[in-house]
């Protein structure tokens, strides 16, 4: 009988404070995660974009008044690029827990070596990456169908950010408590879609009665919107100072909600 003589110590694996290449690999897997099936993930808003525009315009016409300033499609078409990226970033995050919840391989996120704080931002930078995507290819396809030109860079990659940001961190929160494709067409049908439609997408605030204004300015939905249609049209219905704080603030609470909720395991720890 041979004996051990050397002993091995089974010990921590030491990554610093951040471990970089674990962060970095889940952070791929989720952008290939929607590249791999980019006419569902890229193409598909892209469509319901152009569907939008053409349905409005036919139904109202391209001859309607000025407003803000510009016509009306060029009025629209910002806010619908902005609905989708809103949308789209929401879907991502979501449907990558709840989908790893129903599969089971939620398990290898729970056993990597990977803080809850690695793993919600690099889930959230991944959905925040398809909506830029999203973005730069629809604002593509716009430009060759009508007369839409970036006037404001910075704003434009700004609002873009904040407001994929805060939808993914949003997207985690509901795919960590959803446990059923219910529970999440509940959230989508009912709260996404709803503040989306109802945040001057389709209109200026100022047609809205006192009340109802003052709603859709506590609206975040509406601060996203605005402050991406104002890249284009060089002009806001609110505020771009009050949107940037606002959804800064927002983008810091809704990630903090989300890494709470992953690192105590909220409905994937038994």
């Amino acid at each position: 009988m041979v004996e051990m003589t050397k002993k091995y110590k089974i010990g921590k694996r030491r990554f610093g404070y951040i471990n970089w290449v674990g962060a970095w690999t889940l952070y791929k897997k989720e952008v290939l995660r929607f590249l791999i099936v980019w006419v569902q993930t890229i193409f598909s808003p892209l469509i319901s974009s152009l569907l939008f525009l053409l349905v409005l315009s036919l139904a109202i016409g391209t001859e309607r008044g000025e407003v803000l300033g510009v016509s009306f499609i060029i009025f629209l078409a910002p806010g619908l690029i902005a609905m989708q990226v809103i949308q789209q970033s929401f879907s991502h995050s979501s449907s990558s827990f709840m989908i790893g919840k129903i599969q089971g391989n939620i398990v290898d996120l729970l056993y990597a070596p990977l803080s809850a704080a690695e793993v919600t931002i690099s889930v959230c930078l991944a959905a925040v990456t398809r909506s830029f995507i999203i973005a730069f290819v629809s604002i593509l396809v716009f430009y060759l169908i009508i007369d839409i030109q970036i006037k404001h860079f910075f704003t434009l990659i700004l609002f873009t950010f904040l407001s994929s940001f805060i939808l993914g961190n949003i997207g985690t929160i509901a795919g960590l408590w959803a446990e059923k494709f219910d529970h999440m067409a509940s959230v989508t049908n009912f709260v996404i879609v709803p503040l989306s439609f109802l945040s001057g997408t389709f209109y200026t605030i100022d047609r809205l009665p006192g009340f109802l204004k003052t709603v859709s300015e506590a609206n975040p939905f509406f601060y996203m919107i605005d402050g991406f249609r104002y890249s284009f049209i060089g002009v806001a219905d609110g505020s771009i100072k009050i949107g940037i704080i606002y959804l800064t603030i927002l983008s810091f609470l809704s990630w903090l909600v989300a890494y709470i909720l992953f690192k105590r395991g909220y409905k994937i720890k038994s």
